[in-house]
């Protein structure tokens, strides 16, 4: 650790201000004047800590120059320059924001009034306090922010409106009981989603962001780090990932096979849905439940290694979807699948094999085939959960 200095001793340390920062000279000295100025008018015992990520421009030096205390971080990563500086933290709260002078360290009062009123995490709302000119890409202000807050919401049940927003503060010890482990800019995401899976008090404040002070290109990424952050919101919801579109692919098929499987269905207009519809609905059938299989072996596997905090949901399926249960559904499945070929078989050899004029018979063969794959999907997942559920050599299933 690289010692600067601070306002109070490590058991004095009620606030922490962290900043992350990779080459932000031009604008260091200006973040850490304001945080000072807000510790000494607000009288709180702070300190203002630097995570640097491998600056090469002199922001080491800028920052112990005006009495800000250091930290190197060698992985490289938004997220990592974050997970270094909350590790070496001495506050009991944390202020996290970027030093790129777009967040206003010196109105950090609520933040703090919040924590103090027993918040856990406190996360700022720039749309609720303002964003000045230049200061968010179009993109990111109407499309990439408010899809990704919505689906944080739908997702988790998380009362915020700015998922994505940098400036956050948060209890210490609340935030890093989460083990947080993500290194890029999905880690803003990681923190808020963890935080709400492990049921802890999230509340939310208006703040501004203005136009940086930098004249080099900011680190995000607009395409790849928006990315990364849907693609961890899906990874951390099997539910959405996987159940939801499972389910309504197999309802939906087993509908429209249903309504199909006497004979051509003829609708308004002089439409009529026959053989070709009637292969499309068994294979959403095949495709839902092949989801549905996804989910329960992510959601499992979730619950067994504590990616995922357990739910009376989890621990049911945990108890119910076993390999030998699953091993029993798909013997059924396959019993019936082959039944129905078989059937289907027989009754054209009865025709010598010749052209078909019973609808009957080709349905029976493709819901028959259809019904196999299903029972070969359920059989070997029901072994590769089985294979999931094996501990580790030395180790023990958590």
């Amino acid at each position: 650790m690289d010692g600067g200095s601070t306002s109070a001793t490590a058991d004095e340390v009620e606030l922490t201000i962290l900043m992350p920062c990779l080459n932000e000279a031009e604008t260091l000295a200006a973040c850490i004047a304001k945080a000072n100025g807000f510790l000494e008018r607000a009288g709180v015992r702070g300190e203002v800590l630097i995570a640097d990520n491998g600056s090469t421009d002199g922001s080491q030096e800028i920052a112990r120059s005006l009495g800000a205390r250091v930290e190197p971080v060698a992985q490289k990563g938004y997220g990592a320059a974050l997970l270094g500086g909350i590790a070496a933290a001495r506050g009991r709260f944390i202020v996290m924001g970027d030093a790129d002078d777009s967040y206003d360290f010196s109105r950090l009062d609520s933040y703090l009034e919040r924590l103090r009123g027993g918040a856990q995490l406190v996360m700022g709302n720039r749309f609720q306090g303002g964003i000045g000119a230049g200061a968010m890409p179009p993109l990111h202000k109407y499309l990439g922010n408010p899809v990704l807050s919505f689906i944080g919401r739908l997702f988790f049940r998380i009362p915020v409106g700015d998922f994505h927003c940098g400036l956050r503060a948060f209890d210490a010890r609340a935030i890093r009981s989460l083990g947080l482990q993500t290194t890029g800019m999905e880690f803003a995401s990681e923190m808020v989603v963890r935080a709400a899976l492990a049921g802890l008090r999230i509340e939310e404040t208006p703040t501004t962001l203005q136009k940086d002070g930098r004249s080099r290109p900011p680190h995000l990424k607009t395409w790849r780090d928006g990315w990364r952050h849907l693609k961890f919101l899906l990874m951390y919801s099997p539910r959405w990932l996987f159940f939801y579109p499972g389910f309504m692919l197999t309802a939906v098929g087993a509908g429209l096979g249903a309504a199909l499987f006497p004979g051509p269905l003829r609708l308004g207009g002089g439409v009529t849905m026959d053989l070709n519809a009637f292969v499309a609905a068994c294979f959403m059938i095949v495709s839902g439940v092949q989801l549905v299989t996804f989910g329960v072996l992510s959601r499992v596997y979730a619950a067994m290694t504590g990616f995922l905090p357990s739910s009376p949901r989890s621990e049911a399926l945990e108890r119910h979807a076993n390999t030998d249960r699953l091993a029993l559904v798909s013997l059924v499945l396959l019993l019936v699948g082959l039944g129905a070929f078989g059937f289907a078989l027989v009754s054209w050899a009865q025709r010598d094999f010749g052209q078909l004029t019973d609808p009957l018979i080709p349905r029976l063969v493709i819901s028959g085939l259809a019904l196999v794959a299903v029972a070969l999907q359920t059989f070997f997942s029901a072994f590769l959960l089985g294979t999931l559920s094996i501990p580790k050599i030395g180790g023990t299933r958590r």
